[in-house]
C-alpha cells in the first residue's frame, strides 16, 4: 500500500517543476459558454499529459501555500470521457465550488481532499 502522503508530495512536485499557464483568469467568461464566469483562475501545466492527451488542468484558489489542496476526478457521458484536475491552494469552500461545477449536465465528480496534516 502507498503512502497517500508520498502520492501529495508528488503532486506538489510535479507542480513546482511545470510552468503553470493562466489559460482563463478569475472573472472571464468562458469562450464558448459566455454565462459561465471563472470564479478562479483556471490554467495548465505546460508539457504535462493528461488522459486526454492534453496539458494537466489546474484551479488556482486564494492560498498562497503553494501545495495542492484537493483533486476533482470527473467523468462526462456526452464527451464520453474522464479526467483529473489539480486543484492548487483552494479553500475549502473554493474547492467544493469547483465541484460543484462538474456535477452538472453530462459531468459527473468527486473532490479527494489533501489532509490539512499533509499542508505542513
Amino acid at each position: 500500500m502507498t503512502d497517500s502522503n508520498e502520492f501529495w508530495h508528488k503532486l506538489d512536485r510535479l507542480v513546482a517543476t511545470s510552468n503553470l499557464k493562466i489559460e482563463r483568469p478569475r472573472g472571464t467568461p468562458h469562450p464558448r459558454y459566455p454565462s459561465f464566469i471563472y470564479p478562479l483562475d483556471y490554467g495548465y501545466l505546460q508539457d504535462t499529459q493528461a488522459g486526454d492527451m492534453a496539458n494537466i488542468d489546474v484551479w488556482i484558489g486564494s492560498l498562497s501555500a503553494k501545495k495542492v489542496t484537493a483533486i476533482i476526478c470527473s467523468v462526462d457521458l456526452k464527451k464520453r470521457d474522464t479526467e483529473i484536475k489539480i486543484l492548487l491552494d483552494c479553500t475549502s469552500g473554493e474547492s467544493q465550488g469547483i465541484l460543484n461545477i462538474h456535477n452538472t449536465g453530462s459531468q459527473s465528480a468527486i473532490l479527494l481532499i489533501r489532509a490539512e496534516s499533509n499542508l505542513i
